[in-house]
């Protein structure tokens, strides 16, 4: 499944502001979705891993807002038993071991031809995932 191509740009928080030297306003910054293509619901982009909560920091929008959620990992693993989903409890489309991006699969298997050391996992299980 390919990835839905959903972009969110994003404006720095009012506090950031504050906080940046007089003359040096923040740039906003921009997120992509991480879901599969055609998913129901609002998009989604992982912000970051937060290790007092166990949670992720999920960034979700629809056409004109844009909330910060605190939301519990998938608990599903991948057929091997080996890759959990790095998706959210409750995602809409795919697990994320099913939504491949076309373009980063060709630059990973092309860059695992020429530099097969920095893609161990691309030559043992066949997968096209990339370094770690």
């Amino acid at each position: 499944m390919n990835p839905c191509t959903a972009v969110a740009l994003l404006p720095p928080p009012e506090h950031v502001v504050r906080l940046a030297a007089p003359g040096s306003r923040p740039e906003a910054g921009y997120v992509l979705c991480e879901l599969g293509d055609g998913h129901d619901g609002q998009h989604a982009a992982l912000l970051w891993d937060d290790d007092t909560t166990g949670e992720g920091v999920w960034v979700r929008w629809n056409a004109g807002r844009a909330t910060l959620a605190g939301l519990a990992w998938c608990p599903a693993f991948d057929a091997r038993g080996e890759d959990a989903c790095g998706l959210f409890a409750g995602h809409p489309s795919a697990h994320d071991w099913d939504v491949s991006d076309p373009v980063l699969t060709a630059e990973t298997a092309f860059l695992a031809s020429q530099y097969p050391h920095l893609f161990p996992e691309s030559t043992e299980g066949g997968g096209q995932r990339g370094p770690r």
